[in-house]
């Protein structure tokens, strides 16, 4: 029998979902198998008025199901801490799958009472699909895959947690008035980690919290999504534009729109102008960004022995760019005009 030790602090496991029921079978079975003191466990999900069966697969197992009115998954991340009692709260997502492990490598950290956040890898859980293993080897990554242990107070740009695996102690939650309800789609889940660390509270990252994720596997999937990050970078541009999230943003993206202007705009003139010289440029300035990439992908495309990443992962990543930077204008666009 698997003795656990006297000091594991009280845990809540807040899950928020809306329309699930593909996924959100695989994850509870998983949380049924989390190794932690049952006494000091709670599990909540946070349903936002799912119409897929979502609630009917969550009442089958002994765990709290409460509502919330679909405001958005920041919304639906702080009913669950309302409706939760744990000194530290742990959140994943509907999709995910966690090890039975989690909970403890979780309180583990938390035993440094300076400790306030902790968050782990998230990697994808079909390792046989293409697309979903891109998402976890490209190099502009939008879900954690650290490998090393690292503590800090600044929230790290090329080092971020992810909402699906990131656990809170709950003094910490209040001391910054928990999640931003105003922002959506993307950023939503990093911000309140750029106020804890600006606060002076230790943030954990640690590659033994792992979760896995059923990431996309269809490309207009990852455009959906990655449009929709864009769209969250905007929202936190307007509502928290101090922040350095916000700034980091703004950055990329009027560096990406100046130069997408600036390649029209090249080869524009050379087609008006009846001038190759213009059209040129751009497609050099074009090939050898794509070069670069291609570059950077040839380690993994000999390691994994798939030599046609090469070449995929940097058309990949360049479209999945454009719709990103296409979200976030999109949504400039919604909120300056009202």
């Amino acid at each position: 029998m698997i003795e656990h030790p006297p000091d594991d602090p009280r845990l809540s496991v807040v899950v928020p979902v809306k329309n699930s029921a593909k996924t959100v079978g695989d994850l509870l079975e998983s949380l049924m198998k989390i190794d932690y003191d049952e006494d000091r466990l709670e599990i909540v999900f946070v349903d936002g008025n799912s119409t897929d069966g979502t609630r009917e697969i969550v009442q089958k197992y002994p765990v709290r199901l409460v509502d919330e009115e679909g405001r958005g998954l920041n919304a639906a991340r702080n009913t669950g801490i309302k409706h939760s009692t744990g000194q530290i709260v742990a959140f994943t997502d509907g999709d995910c799958v966690v090890p039975p492990d989690w909970a403890r490598q979780i309180a583990r950290n938390f035993r440094e009472p300076t400790v306030s956040f902790v968050a782990g890898p998230v990697e994808g859980l079909d390792r046989g699909n293409f697309m979903s293993n891109y998402l976890d080897e490209t190099y502009f990554q939008v879900k954690p895959g650290f490998r090393w242990r690292s503590e800090m107070t600044d929230i790290d740009l090329f080092q971020f947690p992810a909402g699906a695996n990131m656990a809170f102690r709950r003094h910490a939650l209040e001391k910054i008035d928990f999640f931003d309800e105003r922002l959506a789609y993307g950023f939503d889940d990093l911000l309140p980690v750029e106020q804890l660390g600006s606060k002076g509270f230790r943030i954990v990252l640690d590659p033994d919290v792992k979760v896995w994720h059923q990431n996309r596997t269809t490309l207009p999937e990852i455009l959906s999504q990655h449009f929709n990050y864009g769209r969250g970078g905007a929202l936190l541009m307007i509502n928290r534009a101090n922040t350095k999230l916000a700034q980091w943003f703004a950055t990329y993206l009027f560096s990406t729109v100046f130069g997408i202007i600036l390649l029209l705009a090249l080869t524009s003139t050379g087609l008006i102008f009846d001038h190759v010289l213009p059209i040129n440029v751009a497609a050099g300035l074009f090939f050898f960004g794509f070069i670069i990439l291609e570059t950077f992908y040839m380690r993994i495309a000999i390691r994994t022995k798939c030599l046609r990443k090469m070449i995929v992962y940097p058309i990949l990543d360049i479209i999945r760019g454009f719709a990103f930077t296409f979200g976030g204008i999109v949504q400039l666009f919604r909120s300056l005009t009202g």
